[in-house]
């Protein structure tokens, strides 16, 4: 009887990975997984030296980006570049693979096989809604690592510390401009990215190197329109007892440095979250190509 049991129990075991393997969710997610982890690496540091950036408005630093690199780099030595890239992996990686699954799960679901540019919109805005929701408390640690204020000795004890002295709301901080960042980005974004596609199909050229430019694109017109939200973000997860929430933490940018503050970190921002969003798409495009699986 055991040994049926047994037998029972590693079949079902087979049956249910075999679903799972063969599941174009389950390799939609892995190969938004794989993507967000290369773009993470390899472009943390522009990301560390946007949040410096923007928190040396606080405490009365005016470093260019280029100054503020080499400060890093004096300062914390070269490794310096990457802090910040633990909690970052455990932000980008079960994001970017969450937010291709949604995509694919709402092109596969809710719309038509060649959708239009409003409908494309609200396809990316809603897949990194449901990212951006669920591994917010990820993107508040890895600002609070990046700014070199806070000196966790690991990402556990981030998230207990701030828990407990701020709660669920320290945990959240920045909710409304992470999104009101991230969600017009990914909307216009997929726009962009899709309808680029369209006009550049040629089968002489690689398919990589023309997905590449066309995210390089996408990313450089979505990353201008959401700078000013990116920057409120920023320092709402730095400084939640000194700004609060959204009105204040906006007017109080202003105050202190004008519309320029707005822009603050751009250039970094700009190349990372245009780098990032190119390779993250390339690598995700051919990693779904290998699975025979259509974009």
């Amino acid at each position: 009887m055991d040994n049926k049991i047994l037998l029972e129990k590693v079949t079902m075991s087979a049956v249910i990975t075999d679903v799972l393997v063969k599941s174009p969710f389950v390799k939609t997610f892995v190969a938004g997984a794989f993507s967000g982890t290369c773009s993470t690496v390899l472009f943390q540091p522009l990301d560390l030296v946007k949040t410096r950036l923007q928190k040396s408005v606080n405490i009365g630093k005016n470093l260019g980006m280029f100054k503020e690199l080499a400060n890093v780099v004096q300062q914390e030595k070269f490794v310096g570049l990457w802090t910040g890239l633990w909690p970052s992996i455990n932000r980008c990686v079960p994001g970017i693979g969450l937010y291709f699954t949604s995509l694919h799960w709402l092109k596969t679901h809710l719309c038509s096989d060649k959708p239009n540019p409003i409908e494309l919109i609200i396809l990316g805005a809603s897949a990194r809604t449901i990212a951006g929701v669920a591994v917010l408390p990820f993107t508040v640690m890895k600002t609070r690592y990046e700014s070199g204020d806070f000196h966790y000795k690991s990402l556990s004890e981030a998230l207990k510390v701030t828990y407990t002295k701020e709660g669920l709301r320290g945990l959240c901080s920045g909710l409304t401009p992470t999104l009101l960042r991230d969600i017009p980005f990914s909307g216009l974004y997929l726009m962009f990215y899709t309808n680029l596609k369209t006009f550049t199909v040629d089968k002489t050229l690689n398919p990589a190197y023309t997905n590449f430019i066309n995210g390089i694109i996408a990313g450089f017109l979505a990353s201008l329109v959401t700078q000013p939200a990116d920057v409120i973000k920023t320092n709402m997860q730095l400084y939640p007892k000194k700004y609060g929430r959204l009105k204040p933490v906006t007017l109080l940018i202003y105050k202190e440095s004008g519309l320029i503050g707005f822009w603050r970190g751009i250039v970094p921002r700009t190349l990372r979250r245009t780098l990032m969003s190119a390779m993250a798409w390339t690598v995700y495009e051919e990693v779904m190509r290998t699975f025979n699986i259509r974009t």
